[in-house]
């Protein structure tokens, strides 16, 4: 999987609505003002160092299986040390790829989350750096 299009994250606009008491079975809540529990910001809740923080354009189909589709918005940190299992936008190559960043001893391997593609393991030779940590992803129904 590929990343199609890298955009910096805009924190500076303030974008709250209303958020609605209680989780959402099945329908929509009556947007009736006693509902409201607050206001939330999605910046504030998505972004967490917004010096640090990017928005990348999915391409590819390697990722499905975690929830990460094409055309997927991924919200990524730079600031963020990647861990076993966590979900990584790495160059591997000069290309940005996005992978399940996996450690097994002192071995690195990048994984998809589709059986099409086999794990890859990283070497000196294969130019690989974690350029950040994928916090989320914006998948439009």
């Amino acid at each position: 999987m590929q990343i199609r299009k890298i955009m910096k994250a805009e924190t500076a606009v303030v974008c709250e609505r209303p958020l609605f008491m209680g989780k959402v079975a099945a329908g929509f809540p009556s947007p009736a003002d006693d509902y409201v529990e607050g206001t939330l910001d999605l910046n504030t809740y998505l972004i967490k160092h917004p010096a640090a923080t990017f928005f990348v354009r999915v391409a590819g189909d390697s990722m499905i299986g975690a929830g990460i589709h094409p055309d997927d918005l991924l919200i990524v940190d730079r600031s963020l040390e990647p861990r076993d299992r966590k979900v990584v936008i790495a160059v591997v190559g000069g290309d940005l790829t996005v992978k399940r960043f996996r450690r097994r001893g002192d071995r690195v391997f990048l994984e998809a989350e589709n059986e099409a593609y086999a794990p890859m393991e990283m070497t000196d030779e294969m130019g690989f750096q974690v350029w950040g940590v994928v916090t989320s992803v914006v998948h439009l129904l």
